[in-house]
C-alpha cells in the first residue's frame, strides 16, 4: 500500500513492528477454580448469587492469568496495598517483557528513543515510565508518554500512537509497554453485577513492543507494517464502561449494553475505515481483536461477513489467559507473529471507555528470503549428498 504524498510526490514509507513479547503470570488458575472462590467470596452478602454462577461458565475462559496466587484475593487489601502491589508488580514484569522484546528485536537497549506506557488498572507518580527507564537504565533522554484510562482500547491505541511517533521520525525506535493488573483492582464488598461479571473475566497481562522508524533495516523474517489508524468516540456512551474512583480502590463500570453497541457500529465503522484506505473488507486476511467476552465475539461473527474462523487467535487467547483488558490485544498479535498468519493486510481492533473504539491498518509479509534460505540450505545439503557418493 506504499503511495504518494500529495505535497511532496515522494515515496511514503512506513514504521515496522520489530518484536512483540507477552508475559506469562506465575499464577494461572483454572477457571472453574475461580468460579468456586468467587461463590465463596459473595454467598455471605449476595445469597442470590448462586444463580448467576453460570456466567463463569459461558465466558469461554478456561485458564485466567493471574499476578498474585489467587488465596490472595480471599484476604482484605485497602487501595493503597493494592496499588503498591500494582506498582512494584507492573515494574517487575515489564522489565522482564522489556528484556525479551530487545532481544527479540535485536536491538541495543540504548537504540529506544521513545518510550509509551499504556495502562489503567493502576496509579504512579513518577509514572511507570520513569521508574522502568531508572531501573532499566535505558538512555536518559528517553522521550516518555504515559497513557491512562483508555482500558480495553489501550492496546491498539497504543500501537497506534508509537506508530505515529516513528513515522514521523525515521530514526526513531519506540518501545511500547501496556500492563493490565484487572486482578488487583478487584473489591470483595463490591457486590454489583458489574463486579461479579468482571471477577468471571478480567485478568492480567503485560506485553512490550517495539516499532522501527523506516530508515532501520529489517532483522526479522516476518514485515508487519503500520498503515493507518483511527479512533472514534460514541456520543453519549460515557456510562458503558470504565471505573468509579472510591474510597477502597477502582469500582468496575460493566454494561450489558456493549454488545448492542457493537453489532450496531462495527460493520460500517471498519467499512468506512478501510475505504479511506482504498481496502475493503475482502482485503483483510488477518484480524488481530479483542476479545471483550463471549458475546463481543459473537457480536463481531454476526456484524462482520467474514468467512471462516477469523477470530480464532483472539478466542484462543481469552480461553488461555481471560481478558487481560488492553494488553490482550498484543498477545493476539503475539500469536499471530508466533504461529504465522496470511500475507496481506491486517485489521487490529479493540472497543474501550467512552465508549469508543481503536482500529490499526497493518502490512503482513512473511519475507520471501526465509524461503530463499531453505532452498539454498536443501541445495547444498544435496550436493554434499552427491560429492560424498
Amino acid at each position: 500500500m506504499l503511495k504518494k504524498e500529495e505535497s511532496t510526490g515522494q515515496l511514503m514509507t512506513f514504521p515496522s513492528i520489530a518484536a512483540v513479547s507477552k508475559i506469562e503470570m506465575p499464577n494461572r488458575v483454572d477457571q472453574k477454580m475461580v468460579k468456586e472462590y468467587a461463590k465463596e467470596l459473595f454467598m455471605p452478602s449476595f445469597p442470590q448469587v448462586e444463580r448467576i454462577m453460570s456466567a463463569f461458565d459461558n465466558t469461554g475462559i478456561i485458564t485466567r492469568n493471574f499476578c498474585k496466587s489467587i488465596d490472595y484475593y480471599l484476604d482484605s487489601h485497602t487501595y493503597q496495598e493494592f496499588n503498591r502491589d500494582y506498582i512494584q508488580t507492573s515494574l517487575d514484569n515489564s522489565i522482564e517483557a522489556i528484556e525479551k522484546c530487545i532481544s527479540a528485536a535485536k536491538i541495543d537497549k540504548d537504540q529506544i528513543t521513545d518510550i509509551i506506557f499504556v495502562s489503567t488498572t493502576g496509579l504512579a507518580t513518577p509514572s511507570l515510565d520513569a521508574l522502568i527507564i531508572n531501573k532499566v537504565k535505558l538512555n536518559q533522554n528517553t522521550a516518555r508518554i504515559p497513557i491512562f484510562g483508555l482500558g480495553c482500547a489501550g492496546g491498539v491505541a497504543g500501537l497506534s500512537k508509537a506508530s505515529i511517533l516513528a513515522k514521523a521520525n525515521p530514526d526513531a525506535v519506540v518501545l511500547l509497554v501496556v500492563v493490565e493488573l484487572c486482578s488487583l483492582t478487584f473489591l470483595k464488598s463490591d457486590f454489583s453485577k458489574s463486579n461479579f461479571i468482571g471477577s468471571s473475566l478480567f485478568s492480567d497481562g503485560v506485553a512490550a513492543c517495539i516499532i522501527k522508524g523506516s530508515n532501520h533495516k529489517l532483522e526479522n523474517p516476518q514485515k508487519i507494517q503500520y498503515l493507518a489508524a483511527q479512533s472514534k468516540l460514541y456520543y453519549d456512551s460515557l456510562d458503558v464502561m470504565g471505573w468509579e474512583f472510591q474510597e477502597q480502590g477502582f469500582k468496575v463500570l460493566f454494561s450489558q449494553d456493549i454488545p448492542t453497541i457493537i453489532s450496531k457500529n462495527i460493520y460500517e465503522d471498519v467499512v468506512s475505515f478501510l475505504k479511506k484506505n482504498n481496502l475493503e473488507l475482502s482485503d483483510i486476511k488477518n484480524f488481530v481483536f479483542h476479545p471483550g467476552g463471549t458475546k463481543v465475539l459473537s457480536a463481531y461473527e454476526e456484524a462482520l461477513p467474514v468467512p471462516g474462523d477469523f477470530l480464532k487467535n483472539t478466542r484462543e487467547v481469552m480461553n488461555e489467559n481471560g481478558n487481560m483488558s488492553a494488553a490482550t490485544v498484543l498477545y493476539v498479535l503475539e500469536r499471530f507473529i508466533d504461529r504465522g498468519f496470511e500475507n496481506g493486510y491486517g485489521l487490529m481492533l479493540s472497543m474501550g471507555p467512552g465508549f469508543s473504539s481503536e482500529m490499526v491498518l497493518l502490512n503482513m509479509e512473511a519475507i520471501k528470503m526465509v524461503l530463499h534460505f531453505y532452498f539454498c540450505s536443501h541445495f547444498v545439503a544435496h550436493q554434499r549428498t552427491d560429492f560424498s557418493s
